[in-house]
């Protein structure tokens, strides 16, 4: 069996061809399933519109830090989009003409352009004690890190992960609980006041759990830092020997995630042209229960978008 190539790759030929592949596997089983199994929900994810963002912004993206001019690779991502619009045309041929149809991404996408290495930025700082200093770049879970003096560590990706070594929650804590709120209040300080590669501010947010979510359950971040608004990413690897990089430690990535995601829904009396843009994500579980004729809990967060015209009138949806 074929294996796919990664997703972070310099082969991009291979990683086009692949992605197209991947692609037309998974709507040909999706409309194998609508043709040949009962349903009155169905529902498929795609993940060849993320992988073609990580692998070929820069191309596509006069704007981008690392666009190459008159490259070979410019227009894939257009023409990925073609052929899933043309997959979807495929898939709409197989379910009934009052099929309510929904696309909806959990985020969108916009230009990288470089990372923060949040752990070490930390090491300079004190906050992060290591045993020793690896000699190339290593994972965080690969570090020997000396936790008897180690007050706060990331990890994280798209985003980063802050942990406080707190006393009486961690293993080796030390910050006492009664310090917490100081020690978290001057680290999101700090964190926020990281500049970009020339000196400048990079408009860093820095949140907190219990700011974000309604129940804190476990052992959450202590803070959540989206570095200039994510147009950098948060690189948890050590061993760089720099605070900023233009090099991804889990490989060539030229995307990261936006704030912004797509909804669209069509179907028997829904409005056509109809804008929506005063939701979030969390309101379209309701939106969908409320569709299907069943009760919205009543502790479930978001709400179901005011298209009234759909009550009742639902036989199928995909």
């Amino acid at each position: 069996m074929r294996v796919l190539a990664p997703g972070r790759t310099e082969d991009k030929r291979r990683l086009r061809n692949d992605i197209h592949l991947m692609t037309t596997k998974r709507f040909t089983l999706a409309r194998h399933f609508l043709r040949t199994r009962p349903w009155d929900f169905f529902m498929m994810v795609e993940m060849g519109t993320d992988r073609v963002h990580h692998g070929f912004w820069k191309f596509m993206d006069p704007a981008h830090p690392r666009h190459e001019p008159n490259n070979p690779w410019k227009g894939v991502i257009q023409d990925y989009y073609r052929e899933v619009d043309r997959q979807v045309g495929q898939l709409l041929e197989e379910v009934p003409k009052d099929t309510y149809v929904l696309v909806v991404s959990d985020h969108g996408a916009k230009a990288m352009d470089g990372g923060i290495c949040i752990n070490e930025w930390l090491i300079q700082k004190g906050y992060l004690v290591l045993e020793e200093y690896p000699t190339k770049p290593t994972r965080f879970a690969d570090l020997k890190v000396n936790w008897a003096k180690t007050r706060a560590w990331s990890e994280g990706g798209y985003y980063a992960r802050v942990f406080i070594n707190v006393q009486g929650r961690e293993p080796q804590g030390v910050i006492p609980p009664a310090q917490y709120e100081d020690f978290r209040n001057r680290l999101a300080e700090e964190i926020a006041a990281i500049p970009d590669d020339q000196g400048r501010p990079l408009g860093t947010q820095v949140l907190r759990p219990e700011d974000l979510y309604r129940t804190v359950n476990g052992v959450a971040p202590d803070l959540f830092v989206y570095f200039g608004g994510l147009r950098w990413r948060s690189v948890g690897t050590v061993g760089l020997g720099a605070i900023q990089t233009f090099e991804n430690d889990t490989g060539p990535d030229d995307a990261n995630h936006a704030e912004e995601g797509v909804f669209i829904l069509t179907g028997p009396e829904v409005p056509q042209g109809l804008r929506w843009d005063r939701g979030q994500l969390m309101d379209v579980a309701p939106t969908l229960l409320h569709m299907l004729g069943l009760k919205i809990p009543d502790d479930m967060q978001g709400r179901r978008m005011p298209l009234e015209s759909l009550a009742n009138s639902l036989s199928y949806m995909i």
